[in-house]
């Protein structure tokens, strides 16, 4: 089997290292000259022309969010049928109301850091991490299993919602804290002092706003309701800890959350 990745930041490239280290065969697209220098050491085909990837039998595309549509409306003129593509981008609604010429399954590896690149890609990222796959049309039951076959060999565990599911779970656990994050680094700036002691606690709850602008700004503008949403919750849920019995509701918070993870960070609900 013929796997070829569009993309190779930060999630293209730890999957490219992943399935790399699998032995599978893979072609690679990137507009990165350097990149594709690293990979061709690494005896990985790659190039900036899309047609390397034409006898694949699965494509990834892993573009940024708001080139994803481009890159599949261009494989309708360069992959077979046959082919089973899949993105990688943060939401699913907009990439799925148009049917394909080919096999496409939408997915989102849950899986990432506040760096991007190639130069910050590591085959470990996907390990234990949840992988979305939201399918739609005509999907065969063998389509999704060969995918699914692919995405394990990551380290990562499939798991299968709508793509509306998908978008507002983002919203809450990814998408909405995103936006706390930043939002909190801008409130304190003008608070000298503040940020004068500020130590691992506001690091850690700062980490997110140093996200990549790009990927920020995709989702911020294209899963704006459902982040809305997600922080009148938040809003509500904060006003509820301050009106009283506040022991006794964080003690269950902090039951809930001591049991969400591991040792190594990864999420243990099924």
């Amino acid at each position: 089997m013929k796997i070829g990745v569009i993309g190779a930041g930060l999630i293209g490239g730890s999957l490219i290292l992943a399935l790399h280290e699998k032995n599978y065969e893979i072609a690679v697209v990137s507009g990165n000259p350097e990149t594709r220098e690293k990979l061709i050491l690494l005896n990985i085909e790659a190039s900036g022309d899309l047609n390397i990837i034409k006898n694949c039998d699965v494509v990834f595309v892993c573009t940024p969010m708001n080139k994803t549509e481009e890159i599949l409306d261009r494989l309708e003129g360069v992959v077979s049928e046959r082919t089973i593509v899949s993105d990688v981008s943060s939401l699913k609604n907009f990439v799925m109301k148009k049917r394909r010429p080919y096999r496409f399954i939408g997915s989102h590896p849950m899986a990432g850091t506040e760096n991007s690149g190639f130069s910050f890609a590591f085959k470990e990222l996907f390990t234990g991490a949840k992988w979305i796959l939201t399918p739609a049309f005509d999907i065969q039951e063998s389509e999704i299993s060969a995918l699914e076959e692919i995405i394990k060999k990551t380290g990562a565990k499939t798991l299968i919602m709508t793509p509306e599911e998908h978008d507002r779970a983002a919203a809450f656990i990814s998408h909405m804290p995103m936006l706390v994050s930043q939002a909190l680094m801008d409130c304190a700036t003008g608070e000298e002092k503040a940020l004068l002691i500020a130590s691992s606690g506001f690091r850690d709850m700062t980490r997110l706003s140093v996200s990549n602008p790009e990927m920020a700004e995709d989702m911020i503008k294209m899963n704006n309701e459902n982040i809305k949403y997600a922080l009148e919750a938040l809003i509500i849920s904060a006003q509820k800890l301050l009106d009283g019995n506040y022991r006794e509701k964080i003690e269950k918070i902090r039951q809930f959350r001591k049991n969400m993870y591991d040792e190594n960070g990864r999420n243990l609900l099924s």
